[in-house]
């Protein structure tokens, strides 16, 4: 199995970036993907996610600015991320969840996670 993000980057407060992974090993399309983000000095917390049926999860502080997609001819998911604030600073990792998407992240599958940083 390999998750592979990219996108990250620097970016201004209320600006937009848009990260994708790209996934192999597995079968793609039978899976629900996720989204984390390790703020600094924090631990690891759900962003959202996307199941096989196209339905979704956004954690509070995603809902409305940042929006999850899949393809799954391309074994791609991306996160396309709107209005973003300072806190948003973290390390985002695309991951294969299991469990709950609440308390501790737990994952079979996380990649190497892409820098984010909100700065002016």
């Amino acid at each position: 199995v390999r998750l592979v993000e990219s996108g990250g980057g620097l970016v201004q407060p209320g600006g937009s970036l848009r990260l994708s992974c790209a996934a192999s090993g597995f079968a793609f399309s039978e899976y629900v993907m996720a989204w984390a983000r390790q703020v600094p000095g924090k631990g690891l917390e759900w962003v959202s996610g996307i199941y096989s049926d196209g339905s979704t999860y956004y954690a509070d502080f995603a809902k409305g600015r940042f929006a999850i997609s899949r393809d799954n001819a391309k074994n791609t998911v991306n996160l396309h991320m709107n209005s973003l604030k300072p806190e948003d600073t973290a390390v985002y990792f695309c991951a294969t969840p299991k469990g709950s998407w609440y308390g501790r992240v737990e994952a079979d599958h996380l990649g190497q996670g892409t820098q984010v940083t909100v700065s002016s």
